[in-house]
């Protein structure tokens, strides 16, 4: 119960499960109940009652009305392990990382697998220790998010250690480019390529583009964000790209954005395409702090549809977040129990036209 990126109901029902698997619970015992378990792990009754659902949809535990809970065993036979599949993710409790996990976990609980969470905060080192996890006990597949892609992988050596155990893994959002591995991830480029298309053809010729460079997400929308400006014969502006590493996300792009903005109204851009929805919203509030007007003044266009894009009213491109993890789960599921091999699954960000953008003569 350690994890602080790990939402409190699926530590508390990663534990509550170690138990079952364990003996400590046999079948047929009752149950602790959910003000016993809400002490002990000093947890809120509505966190412990969503863990409970999650373990009963699932069939480890059973509520008998007027008598209480009950521990269940759902369809193992005697000396059969859980299936686990792991699920090693950049972030896990905030953004679109929650979409994507749940995706995977329903997929996995309706094939009765267990799922086993990690997040590495984005660092590298942290990548090695959730590998290590993983690959210290039973598992039999493992679906990963690399960590700061564009970077490299010094793990190699943990990847390679899958495969020499003949343990099946993926990877979402992007992949290492040496390791042949099935990969399900958004066309960034054309992502990228759209959104300053539709600026442009707005009426856009001062476009400002803010693009992570430490994953090749990132470095890919950048891409299309350049070649679109080629298409027009429109050159862009050194000035106005500005890309920044994870470690700069909090502050760097805010500043830059602020500089642009406190231009002359001749000089400063009139657009701005963000590397996702978190950031447009923050830029958003340095338009904002310089009394300019969204979209009048400067328009944006974010990407990854995010629920901060519907409540800011902000153009962005769709990310497949809950489908990538249910077919991710599929995918990996049928490696497993049929030795499937499949190619990489590349999803078409579409446009999402909301009242961020501006129409210029």
């Amino acid at each position: 119960m350690s994890n602080r990126r790990i939402p409190k109901y699926l530590q508390l029902k990663d534990e509550l499960l170690s138990w079952l698997e364990s003996g400590k619970l046999e079948p047929g015992k009752q149950f602790p109940s959910e003000n016993e378990i809400s002490e002990q792990f000093n947890l809120s009754r509505q966190t412990v009652r969503q863990t409970f659902g999650e373990l009963e949809k699932e069939g480890w535990l059973e509520r008998i009305q007027g008598k209480g809970t009950f521990a269940r065993n759902p369809g193992r036979r005697e000396g059969e392990q859980v299936k686990t599949i792991g699920i090693i993710t950049t972030y896990i409790s905030d953004y679109i990382f929650p979409h994507i996990v749940r995706g995977a976990e329903a997929e996995l609980r309706n094939y009765g697998y267990r799922l086993l969470l990690s997040s590495t905060d984005n660092k590298k080192e942290k990548e090695m220790e959730s590998l290590q996890l993983m690959t210290s006990q039973p598992l039999s597949g493992l679906i990963i998010e690399p960590t700061k892609s564009a970077e490299g992988n010094p793990n190699l050596s943990y990847f390679l250690d899958l495969q020499q155990k003949n343990i099946p893994y993926l990877m979402i959002n992007e992949k290492y480019r040496e390791l042949e591995c099935p990969s399900l991830r958004v066309n960034d480029e054309a992502g990228g390529h759209k959104a300053a298309l539709h600026l442009l053809e707005n009426g856009h010729t001062r476009i400002a583009g803010f693009f992570k460079r430490d994953d090749l997400q990132g470095v890919n929308r950048l891409k299309g964000f350049l070649s679109a400006h080629r298409e027009y014969g429109i050159t862009v502006s050194p000035q106005w790209v500005v890309t920044y590493t994870t470690e700069q996300k909090q502050d760097f792009p805010f500043q830059k954005a602020l500089e642009l903005l406190q231009s002359g109204e001749q000089d400063r851009p009139t657009a701005m395409v963000c590397y996702n929805d978190e950031l447009a919203v923050s830029l958003m509030e340095a338009a904002v702090s310089c009394g300019l007007r969204i979209p009048e003044d400067v328009s944006f266009i974010g990407f990854d549809d995010s629920s901060l894009s519907s409540g800011t009213r902000l153009t962005t491109l769709t990310h497949p977040k809950t489908a990538m993890g249910e077919l991710a789960a599929r995918q990996l599921i049928a490696m497993i129990e049929h030795g499937s091999s499949f190619e990489d699954t590349v999803f078409d960000p579409e446009l999402v036209i909301r009242q961020s953008v501006y129409k210029r003569n």
